[in-house]
């Protein structure tokens, strides 16, 4: 079984939703695809790391079978390849890996050569396996980190909480692709009912069944409770505005092995998603 965590923007409080989940479910995975930012180690502290590095494949251009056709460059459309002073330039950066160029060729003179665009760590923190995506600096996208991320998950037979991207991008459409259920971290303001709204859409859109955990809640109105109420979603689970919390954030502390209190919150909200799963 596999639950998706999103948030339409950082900041809601999507990871501390994520690991404080998986924290409370026995022989859990955890799997970290907010690549850009991974964070949810520092607050597990997965033991016995290894690392992997995924690659993408980018063009390779042998100039002495390179007739200048400029066929690659009229084909490209993501305008990673010139031709200056009658050579065709590689700009790697914004190389989408798409292979096409090397087919096109008619001088077979493009061949394919590994990238490094970032690495997957995966350790062990007490019952939790710890699977981080990290994307390298400066790349423009890790698609691929993510895909890999996701066929190791497939693989497993353990409860797999996946902490997604912030957002609605890309991205974030394949980290929930094979999600069974996706739980949406909203927080009580104006912008937060918007960008709940942005991602119910897209939930919406891939037939995905959901709900919504309302975070940071005071006694006061709640415009996400109310856009909930409208469009008929389930609120799986409330956690208030707490001091406590903020400070167990600051110091990378799970509040459930922490809290009596957040460990009924977060058993009542797992419970609560196993219910919503089988109806």
């Amino acid at each position: 079984m596999k639950i998706a965590i999103l948030s339409g923007k950082g900041g809601t409080g999507k990871t501390f939703v994520s690991v404080n989940l998986a924290s409370i479910i026995l022989n859990s995975l955890y799997v970290d695809c907010d690549i850009e930012e991974p964070d949810g180690h520092l607050f597990l502290h997965p033991l016995n790391l290894t690392e992997n590095s995924v690659n993408v494949k980018i063009p390779h251009i042998d100039n002495t079978l390179c007739n200048d056709c400029r066929k690659c460059v009229e084909f490209c459309h993501f305008n990673a390849l010139a031709s200056i002073q009658h050579r065709i330039t590689l700009f790697k950066d914004v190389c989408h890996s798409c292979g096409g160029c090397s087919l096109i060729c008619p001088m077979n003179a493009i061949s394919e050569v590994d990238r490094k665009i970032g690495c997957i760590q995966r350790g062990i923190a007490g019952h939790i396996e710890v699977l981080t995506g990290m994307l390298n600096p400066g790349e423009t996208s890790g698609i691929s980190i993510i895909n890999r991320l996701m066929e190791i998950a497939n693989q497993s037979k353990r409860v797999t909480i996946i902490d997604c991207p912030p957002g609605s991008s890309c991205a974030v459409m394949e980290s929930i692709k094979d999600a069974d259920y996706c739980l949406i971290v909203a927080e009580p303001t104006i912008f937060g009912s918007s960008n709940l709204k942005m991602i119910h859409q897209l939930v919406s859109l891939l037939h995905k069944k959901c709900g919504i955990v309302l975070n940071k809640c005071l006694d006061e109105d709640n415009p996400s409770e109310e856009y909930a109420r409208q469009a008929k979603i389930k609120i799986v689970g409330q956690i208030p505005f707490d001091s406590y919390l903020a400070t167990a954030n600051s110091n990378g502390e799970i509040a459930v092995s922490k809290n009596e209190k957040y460990q009924k919150i977060f058993t009542s909200i797992y419970q609560n998603i196993l219910r919503e799963i089988k109806s």
